[in-house]
């Protein structure tokens, strides 16, 4: 007598037993894959910090990070030192760059410390303080690194995101939109903290003035430009003591 396959009880086993390996399937491959996965995201935080800093493979026109194959022997090069400032309290850690931004932001909301990762590289007799920024833009998340001179003028940035839209503010991504912010000042002379603002009435479309503390917005991109201002603003402010006490330093040396 031949088994009956229409029934719903032979369904449901049926379901079950698929159900069972699929998952089995997809945890080992998730296992095994892990490392994998977590050497990737390790080599692209190098590429990021470097290509903030100057360190990349730019064309004429195109964003171009160093290969994967030399990203960790460039970052060895060019970073001098990996900073974590925790409070008032400044260590250093050779694993800093994989210091999770998210989830220290998650901290700082819950009332608990941030850890905050500071990048410090030297190029062509030059020190460079890279520091991670995270945010929100239309759709999802949006991050970025932002390179940093002694008085917080910025010598280069990179900015990513998860799901903006093509064409519009995922274009925060592209070398005519960070590079526009290469040699914009964060604090005015006296100290005062002020950010960068993605103006879109901003009145110099060529972006020479550099003390004017807004760059050019992306057309159509309103939401993501202002996420991009909103993230440096509050991310790049909690470096603020860190730099005035840079200064106070070098003043005694002097």
């Amino acid at each position: 007598m031949s088994k009956r396959t229409d029934s719903n009880s032979y369904t449901m086993i049926f379901a079950v037993i698929m159900v069972l390996i699929v998952g089995s399937l997809l945890a080992f491959m998730s296992s095994s894959l892990k490392p994998a996965i977590k050497e990737n995201e390790r080599i692209e935080k190098q590429q990021n910090i470097l290509y903030a800093m100057g360190v990349n493979e730019n064309d004429e026109s195109s964003a171009n990070f160093v290969s994967a194959s030399i990203a960790g022997e460039e970052f060895a090069k060019y970073i001098t030192k990996q900073i974590v400032i925790e409070g008032d309290k400044i260590t250093e850690s050779d694993d800093a760059y994989l210091i999770d931004v998210k989830k220290q932001q998650a901290n700082a909301k819950e009332g608990k410390t941030r850890k905050l990762p500071l990048f410090v590289g030297e190029k062509d007799g030059k020190t460079f303080y890279v520091a991670p920024i995270r945010g929100k833009g239309l759709w999802d998340a949006i991050w970025g690194y932002v390179s940093m001179d002694e008085n917080m003028v910025v010598q280069g940035a990179y900015f990513d995101h998860k799901g903006e839209t093509p064409g519009l503010g995922a274009n925060i991504k592209q070398r005519y939109f960070m590079d526009d912010f290469i040699g914009e000042h964060l604090m005015t002379a006296s100290g005062e903290f002020k950010g960068i603002t993605v103006a879109k009435g901003n009145n110099d479309p060529k972006n020479e003035e550099k003390t004017d503390y807004e760059v050019d917005a992306i057309a159509g991109a309103t939401i993501t430009g202002d996420g991009v201002s909103a993230m440096i603003k509050k991310d790049l402010a909690l470096y603020v003591p860190y730099f005035k006490s840079l200064k106070e330093s070098n003043k005694i040396k002097l």
